[in-house]
């Protein structure tokens, strides 16, 4: 089993910038992608930014150039610059694992952006 605590949200206005962690325990070495996902009010969850084990990353076309994810082995992060009023949402930490289950996700943490 994996369990992954998140920190950081919180308010902040259009154009300025957040840093969300995450820190995974558990079963960490089986441990493949961590990942930021984000779901606001009425829309449905979608991807924000991944990295495997080996640093590989891709992003969601929407925050590209604006939000960096980074990892240093149990923790993963994600630098949010420029921050938008679109970027409101709760963001929830995702790891994939070679368990069963195989992916676990953290309790999320609100971002607010306000205009």
């Amino acid at each position: 089993q994996v369990q992954l605590v998140e920190s950081g949200g919180g308010l902040v206005q259009a154009g300025g910038s957040l840093r969300l962690s995450c820190v995974a325990s558990g079963s960490i070495g089986s441990i493949t992608t961590m990942g930021w996902y984000r779901q606001a009010p009425g829309k449905q969850r979608e991807l924000v930014a991944r990295i495997t084990r080996g640093g590989t990353t891709n992003y969601a076309d929407s925050v590209k150039g604006r939000f960096t994810i980074s990892r240093d082995n149990a923790m993963v992060s994600l630098q949010m610059n420029s921050l938008r009023s679109e970027d409101t949402a709760v963001y929830y930490c995702n790891a994939d694992a070679t368990l069963w289950p195989s992916m676990y996700w953290g309790e999320g943490t609100l971002v607010t952006v306000s205009s």
